[in-house]
């Protein structure tokens, strides 16, 4: 692992890379938490499982809310793929994109503006309209303990949390309507965008009503994508040996 290789000097942003013996493709791994915490060394052990299958991975750091809010987290996701294409590794036309929670949504938006196959777990989808159609719910800030020293396959396993759905979404945008509204993917699907693979638990944090909406934008310019809905309450990381096979299948079938 090379750790800490700086991919934005103005922002001082920087990343880690794997590399495993051969290279066949390269993966973005994205880190989730929210926009709001969380950080590149959690993703430690699925980026070293992800290079005994060929992939080069690159785990980014990118700036967090509410010091920085939308479009900072996606523009610097955007320049990392940009670092990595002009990189002297031999994978620009071979670049894809994996994200959990918050970073699912980013590997969206990298799927959505640089054409690339990419791959959402449980991946944050629904934010402008999910906030109209919830304006009863209270939002409230996950408050439990030592939240950021736990794995990531360990955090929000238990279901539905409406409160800090809508807590994370608005504090992304400062609680500004407008810049929610623009945050929103569904609006950067085109028929450039590339394939999508995108998986979500049944009854858990991120609502299923992302999807289905991405699913039929996608669809209707003409892009193919699909998804595995997964029993019960488990977010993100929590499934990855379920969404692991059937996500390497999809995105090395779509390069």
């Amino acid at each position: 692992m090379i750790n800490d290789v700086v991919y934005d000097e103005k922002n001082q942003l920087t990343l880690d890379i794997y590399e495993p013996k051969t290279i066949e493709a390269a993966i973005i791994l994205i880190h989730g938490g929210g926009w709001f915490r969380g950080d590149k060394t959690k993703e430690q052990a699925l980026a070293e499982r992800l290079t005994t299958d060929g992939f080069l991975v690159v785990a980014p750091n990118y700036r967090l809310a509410p010091d920085h809010l939308f479009p900072a987290a996606m523009e610097d996701l955007l320049t990392v793929y940009d670092w990595l294409a002009a990189s002297d590794y031999p994978v620009k036309d071979k670049i894809t994109a994996l994200g959990s929670s918050a970073g699912g949504n980013l590997a969206i938006e990298l799927a959505l503006q640089r054409g690339i196959p990419a791959a959402s777990w449980s991946g944050i989808i629904d934010l402008y309209p999910w906030v109209q159609e919830h304006p009863e719910v209270v939002a409230a800030m996950n408050q439990k303990p030592d939240f950021d020293k736990q794995a990531s396959g360990k955090i929000d396993q238990d279901g539905t949390n409406d409160a800090f759905y809508k807590w994370f979404i608005l504090n992304y945008v400062n609680q500004d309507m407008d810049l929610l509204k623009q945050a929103d993917p569904l609006q950067r699907v085109s028929s450039k965008s590339g394939p999508l693979f995108i998986a979500n638990s049944l009854h858990e944090l991120v609502p299923l009503s992302g999807v289905y909406k991405l699913q039929a934008a996608l669809a209707e310019v003409g892009v193919p994508s699909e998804n595995k809905l997964i029993p019960g309450t488990v977010h993100g990381e929590g499934y990855a040996d379920i969404a692991y096979q059937p996500t390497l299948q999809f995105l090395k079938s779509n390069l």
